[in-house]
């Protein structure tokens, strides 16, 4: 017999990817142009020009062994300085290659530094809705998720915060800009946070670090700011990837940052550096890393996702829908129009329009659209939305 929570979660799998894989099903029954899938948070925009010229130009001008073979398990050091440097120049900081480890993406990321944080038993506090990965990472080295919900704006409550932090709480994870709401914590917020996680630490004596997953952080709009963490809260680990920023999701490539000011700095890097040898990751894949070192500072189309973020809020709301209006990210949050989310996404497929359950993140009462989709895919979508919404006599009404 196989491990036991696995079967569990073969069957009650991820909402996101069982949506996308039914609409491959749909589409080849009615056609790609007659499916209206928004479930995947799959970058429709390319990969700048430049990533394309910098590809072709290490593959080609590059020597095998330093192409293809292994490096350090904490990555290049070039990279890693380079990684440094330009953060320094960008939010005025000071750190060093030996500050930063290339990851296998984000997913990599969390997952090597919580095997170094997590004791068995230790907590790990997240927000609600949020990533749904996230519990799947905290239990598979022994952690404890605890979720705090948020209010009607989906920002965190420090208040709320503060008194959910226990003697066994090790970390807290926030995704900023927010997977699924697309809302961007602000400089108030997160120095609110920052209070709180600082002094209820010096109550229990206990280091607690506020691990920043930020693969979404250059998607903001309407002139929206995302602060860097590091410069609020002393004990701030950074998760980063280049899946969202260079549209570059498959290719798996990421960093840690580690600031030589967290409590135990040292003894993190170099534990979080076995970790990502021992987890199997070894290092991250060389050619990418290679990539994003000569393309840091490059910048996918953002203008596309929001023209497609205003042309789908617009959409629906003109319909009647309830949306939450989105400031970063390239999903737009929805409210149900009936309570049971997951009974209104089946509802919706009856009009090929796929959906993800707010369920799936831990808040019922909403669904998840990403708009990182073909622009007329969403207006060709709209017609179906509006056939959808007359299935609903008064908003809210079906309960």
């Amino acid at each position: 017999m196989i491990n036991a929570s696995l079967i569990e979660k073969t069957r009650s799998g991820s909402a996101i990817r069982a949506m996308f894989e039914e609409g491959k099903r749909l589409a080849s029954l009615y056609g790609t142009e007659y499916v209206y899938d928004f479930s995947l948070g799959n970058p429709s925009v390319p990969a700048p020009d430049s990533v394309k010229t910098a590809l072709a130009d290490i593959v080609e001008n590059t020597e095998p062994l330093a192409l293809h073979g292994y490096m350090s398990n904490a990555g290049y050091e070039s990279t890693r300085k380079a990684v440094a440097d330009d953060l320094n120049r960008r939010f005025g900081t000071a750190f060093s290659a030996g500050n930063v480890i290339m990851t296998v993406g984000a997913a990599g990321g969390l997952n090597v530094i919580l095997r170094t944080l997590l004791n068995p038993g230790d907590e790990v506090i997240v927000f609600a809705p949020f990533f749904l990965e996230y519990g799947n990472y905290v239990e598979n080295y022994g952690g404890v998720l605890k979720i705090v919900d948020t209010g009607e704006d989906f920002l965190p409550d420090s208040e709320a915060l503060y008194n959910a932090i226990s003697g066994r709480t090790k970390a807290v994870i926030i995704n900023n800009p927010n997977n699924p709401t697309g809302a961007v914590y602000d400089e108030a917020c997160i120095k609110r946070l920052a209070e709180a996680l600082d002094r209820r630490g010096r109550e229990l004596g206990e280091s607690i670090y506020l691990i920043s997953d930020e693969p979404y952080r250059e998607l903001c709009y309407d002139g929206a700011e995302v602060p860097f963490l590091t410069k609020y809260y002393r004990n701030t680990i950074v998760s980063y990837s280049w899946s969202k920023s260079l549209s570059l999701p498959g290719e798996r490539i990421g960093y840690l940052l580690i600031p030589s000011e967290c409590d135990e700095a040292s003894l993190i890097y170099d534990a979080a550096v076995i970790a990502n040898r021992i987890l199997g990751f070894v290092n991250a894949p060389a050619l990418q890393q290679r990539l994003v070192e000569r393309c840091l500072g490059e910048e996918t189309d953002l203008e596309y996702y929001d023209y497609n973020r205003k042309a789908l809020y617009k959409g629906l709301t003109d319909i009647g829908f309830e949306c939450v209006y989105p400031r970063g990210a390239f999903y737009l949050w929805m409210k149900s129009p009936e309570k049971d989310d997951r009974a209104f996404c089946e509802r919706a497929k009856k009009y090929n329009i796929l959906l993800v359950p707010g369920s799936g993140f831990k808040r019922s009462g909403y669904v998840r659209l990403a708009y990182c989709v073909d622009h007329a895919m969403i207006m060709r979508s709209l017609d179906a939305f509006k056939k959808l919404f007359t299935e609903y006599d008064n908003y809210g009404k079906r309960n």
